[in-house]
């Protein structure tokens, strides 16, 4: 009962067809199956799985609508990658690099898009061993809980700085991290609050001309 009312919540607050309702059940079984082996979430959180995993990577691809392809960088569990590359799994030339370095959790998330069909292509290396060219064209890149804000920046800007918008979600201290963050004068960056918590918020890079910082409900 308690992750039905879980996961019909998460549902409301990040709609989805029902094929890919299905596909992210399949995603959710086997996180179950898994999360003993590979410590891929802790039980407090997975008894929360729909809502605290499931919909507040849904939410990302409404902030960048026509992105086919994306960039996770350290996708872990596959927060938020495998979830939009199972979004993104019906969509013609849709493809999702998913770059983790954990081999265990590389072995779960190829099983995972293996069976969901996901538009996913896991990466078993450390960020910076990956060449940025060899996965462009790039239209999104995100990370979830991966770094300090300048670092993560770091990680990034080789494919921001060639086009790609960075959806980023910085728990409940984003704009703070944003005010602080001493970015380069190409970066623009904005704050959007998260609609599964109205207290966090998701941090949009993209670049430009000249540094600015703006906030968005």
């Amino acid at each position: 009962m308690k992750r039905d009312s879980d996961r019909d919540g998460a549902l409301k607050l990040a709609p989805v067809s029902r094929e890919t309702e299905r596909r992210l059940a399949l995603f959710v079984g086997l996180l179950a199956k898994w999360r003993h082996v590979t410590n891929l979430i802790s039980p407090a959180s997975y008894d929360q799985v729909w809502l605290r995993h499931i919909a507040d990577s849904a939410q990302l691809i409404d902030l960048a609508p026509e992105a086919k392809r994306w960039v996770d960088l350290g996708s872990g569990a596959g927060f938020p990658g495998m979830v939009l590359a199972i979004q993104l799994a019906d969509t013609p030339g849709a493809l999702v690099h998913l770059i983790e370095s954990d081999q265990r959790k590389c072995a779960f998330l190829r099983e995972v898009a293996r069976e969901t069909g996901a538009a996913a292509e896991i990466h078993p290396a450390r960020i910076e061993a990956i060449a940025p060219q060899s996965l462009m064209p790039v239209d999104a890149i995100t990370a979830r809980a991966l770094a300090a804000l300048p670092v993560l920046i770091g990680y990034a800007k080789p494919w921001i700085e060639r086009g790609a918008v960075g959806i980023f979600p910085r728990g409940r201290t984003a704009e703070a991290q944003a005010v602080e963050f001493a970015h380069p004068q190409t970066l623009q960056f904005e704050t959007i609050n998260s609609r599964i918590d109205p207290k966090a918020a998701i941090l949009i890079v993209r670049h430009g001309e000249s540094a600015q910082h703006s906030t968005r409900s």
